[in-house]
Formats: structure tokens, sequence, C-alpha cells
């Protein structure tokens, strides 16, 4: 295996977590439970706010730890506290949510960014990190299909099959480190001068072209982490189409999947600002369409899962690839991308913490059919509007983002 796949390989059991924890567990615990959304949504707001914070600190430790140490550490809790989350108890599931998801966000957040500092190591020059980062986010994508069409082969039931999803994590999760752990070699040194958190912060955010590739990424993020918490919602009561939810949610994955290498192709022709840009205007006709569809509406919104899907490889693998060549040429890739994941936790944060309960207050109840069109507000003309600023800024700043 080339050391560009065993690197990537990864990604996927990474992200196979991720998936159930940003889109199955808000309706999982609410179906489960029977947790009112408001609780709901302020558990999964404070323990995502929590989770953001130590962001860059662990950025900071990962510059200062050796990579790889960091990362096979931080996979023990991240495993453990997957399979704790989606076996709650019978009792007391708010407490098991809240302290099972900060075991498994602080396992997650400290092997994500060990693990996209190391790659930002081996990347010797940007086309090579490009491509790093397209693998890793390739494989996380082929994760996240199979997180979305498991629970639908593992159980007749959505909550069973979720909670089934749980115990495939162990084995996938020991076969793709040991692959990537063996192939993947240290990269170059790290030459980080041991100094105090705050300093290290001021020294990443000083950098007029990383704030404003954060702008972008706020903006953009939004724009995606409302659509991500409101899918499964939006497709059980806007559409009227929850058995299909799973299949729709693999297509939409398995385009962003197949597009990368249409997207590493198009940045290393017209740079990566302006395929990014391109990817955005894809993203802003799917939103429009979505607003527009109600019951039955199945096949038009299959398309626009295919074509959000395909500006999905896009919104993956070219900002990220933009954060490591910012980060190199800073020399502390560890808290560039700690401050990156801050950023990037703080859009799902914002997204469950204010969505659920904001729906919830306008009379919005799962399974009901009372205020749709907020719900379809919510997961469509909100995030197109989003889109949009992040266009605008991108466009503005374009050329000072290329490395």
């Amino acid at each position: 295996m080339s050391k560009v796949l065993a690197y990537g390989l990864l990604g996927l059991p990474l992200a196979f977590a991720a998936l159930p924890i940003y889109v199955h567990v808000p309706r999982f615990y609410a179906s489960t439970t029977g947790m009112e959304l408001a609780l709901l949504g302020g558990i999964l707001l404070g323990a995502r706010l929590l989770d953001a914070f130590s962001d860059p600190w662990l950025g900071w430790l990962a510059d200062r730890l050796p990579r790889r140490q960091m990362l096979a550490l931080a996979l023990v809790p991240f495993c453990v506290g997957f399979v704790a989350l989606l076996n709650p108890p019978q009792t007391q599931g708010a407490l098991w949510l809240l302290a099972s998801l900060a075991l498994t966000y602080l396992g997650y957040s400290a092997a994500t960014i060990a693990y996209q500092a190391w790659g930002a190591d081996v990347g010797v020059d940007s086309a090579l990190r490009t491509r790093l980062t397209a693998a890793r986010e390739g494989f996380g994508l082929l994760g996240v299909v199979l997180a979305a069409a498991l629970p639908a082969w593992l159980a007749s039931s959505p909550a069973q099959g979720v909670a089934r999803l749980a115990w495939v994590l162990p084995p996938l999760l020991l076969i793709a480190a040991l692959t990537t752990f063996a192939c993947v070699g240290r990269g170059s040194p790290q030459t980080v001068a041991p100094v105090p958190l705050l300093t290290s912060l001021r020294r990443v955010l000083a950098d007029t072209a990383f704030r404003r590739l954060l702008l972008v990424f706020i903006a953009n993020g939004i724009a995606a982490a409302l659509p991500a918490t409101l899918f499964l919602f939006y497709v059980a009561d806007v559409l009227q189409a929850e058995a299909v939810s799973g299949l729709l949610l693999a297509l939409y994955f398995v385009a962003g999947a197949a597009s990368l290498p249409l997207w590493v192709r198009l940045a290393a022709r017209w740079g990566r600002t302006q395929a990014w840009l391109l990817a955005m205007g894809l993203a802003m006709l799917s939103f429009a369409g979505a607003a527009l569809l109600g019951p039955g509406d199945v096949p038009a919104f299959t398309v626009i899962c295919l074509l959000s899907g395909l500006a999905l490889g896009a919104d993956l693998a070219l900002p990220a690839a933009i954060a490591a060549d910012l980060g190199e040429r800073q020399g502390q890739a560890g808290a560039c991308f700690g401050v990156w994941n801050f950023v990037a936790k703080l859009n799902l944060a914002l997204a469950a913490g204010l969505a659920l309960p904001l729906l919830g207050w306008l009379g919005y109840v799962p399974g009901g059919t009372q205020a749709l069109p907020a719900l379809t507000f919510a997961y469509a003309l909100l995030p197109l509007a989003c889109k949009a600023l992040a266009v605008a800024l991108l466009w503005r700043w374009r050329h000072s983002l290329e490395v």
C-alpha cells in the first residue's frame, strides 16, 4: 500500500464514528430516551463547546509530543466512549449522554489533531499535502457511508441498528491503525520552540491569511452543520420518507468520495480557491432546491443529495489542505489544526445547540406535522444564506489564500 493511501486509511474509522455523533445521536436519544429537544440541544451544545475549547490546548500539545504517540493514546478513550454513547442505560440518559460524549470527544479531538498535524509533517510540498488530505477525507467519506448504511442492515429497528453500530468500530479501528502506523513514517521532525499556549495561539492568529481562511470556514461550516444536524428530521417529517434516509445519506457521502479526485485535479489546474468557489455555488443550488420540496419528493431530493455530495468533496479536501500549508509555513501545524478543529466544532455546536431549541420553541415535535415550514427554513434557507456569505468572503480574499 502506498504511503498516501496508508495514511488516509485511519480516516475511515474516525469518520465512521463522527457521523453517528453528529447525525444519529440527536434523533437516537430523542426516540430511545424520550428526552425533550430543549434538554437534548442544551447537552449537545454544552458537550461540543467543552470539546471545542479543548482543541487549541490539544493542538499546542501536538506540537510538543510525538504525533504518532499522541494519536495512539487518544484512540483508546475515543473507542470506549463511542461504544458507551450508543448503548445508553434505561435511566439517567441525560447524564450518560454528557459523560460518554465528553470521553468520546476528548479521544476523537486529540486523535484528529495529531493525525492532521502528522499529515502536514509527512507532506513535503503543497501538492503532496493536498493528496494526503484528499486520501484522509476520501477514506473518511467511506467510513461515513458505512456508518450511514449499516444501521438498516444490522437491525430492522433504526434505534437498534444505531446501537449495534457501536460494536463495529473497535475491530475497524484496530485494523486501520495498525496499517497506518506500519506503513507511514514520522515525517519531518517537529521544531517548535517551547512557548506558552497563549503565545502559540497568538502566533497562529497573527497570520492574516489564516484568519481570513477561518472566517470563510466559519460561514461555510455553519452552512454545512445545520443540514447535517437536521437531515434525519427533514427526511422523516418534511419528505415523510424515513425508510430511505440511510440510502440518501449513503448517496450523499458516496458522491463526496467520488468527487475528491475531480476537485484535486481542478485545484491543480485552477487553484484551490477557484475550485472551492465552484463547489460552493453547487451547494447553494442544492439548498435552494431543498427549500421547495414536500411529502413524497424523494426523487428530487435524491438529485439534491447527489449535487450537494459532489460539493462536499471540495469542502473536505481543499480548505484543510490550505490550512496545512499555512500551518507548515508557521512551523506549528498542530496549533493551527487545534484552532481549525475548534472552529469546526463550534459550528456544529451552534447548529445543534441553537437550531434544535429554536425548532422546539416554534412548535416542531419530531414525528409530528406542526411547524414543518420552520424545519425547512432551518434545514435549507438558513444554510443558503451562510453559504452566500462564505462565497462573498472567499471571492474577496481568493488570491491571498493560495500558498
